[in-house]
């Protein structure tokens, strides 16, 4: 059973990147631009092994998105990724605070470091 990785990205061409590399790794990839489509995929149920979050998105942020999910029990205990351009230590706080597995600002990471990241969290 291969792990499933939800993706939280707005730039639809970095989201087809990230989406592509992690299929190649053998993670099965849901995908979210806002947090209407991050809700319906967390309320459906679905398990997800590992959220890959952005944290500039449309409607409401990654950070709201990210308070509401570990307000479910349920969701607690799914690592979080937050691949974000945002780099300024408020935001990394923030989201440490929010209970973060790890804060990876995108322009100075590779998909591959991305990657190799994931497969330290969960495996293949």
């Amino acid at each position: 059973m291969s792990k499933k990785i939800l993706i939280v990205e707005d730039d639809l061409f970095l989201q087809g990147l990230e989406a592509t590399k992690l299929k190649k790794e053998g993670y099965e990839v849901l995908v979210a631009i806002n947090s209407d489509e991050v809700f319906k995929i967390t309320d459906s149920g679905e398990k997800i092994d590992l959220i890959l979050l952005d944290l500039l998105l449309p409607q409401v942020d990654g950070f709201m998105i990210l308070e509401k999910i570990r307000e479910n029990k349920a969701m607690l205990t799914i690592p979080v990724i937050v691949f974000s351009n945002l780099s300024e230590e408020k935001d990394i706080s923030r989201a440490q605070k929010l209970g973060i597995s790890e804060f990876m600002v995108k322009s100075n990471f590779t998909l591959d470091e991305l990657t190799k990241k994931i497969k330290e969290l969960i495996g293949n």
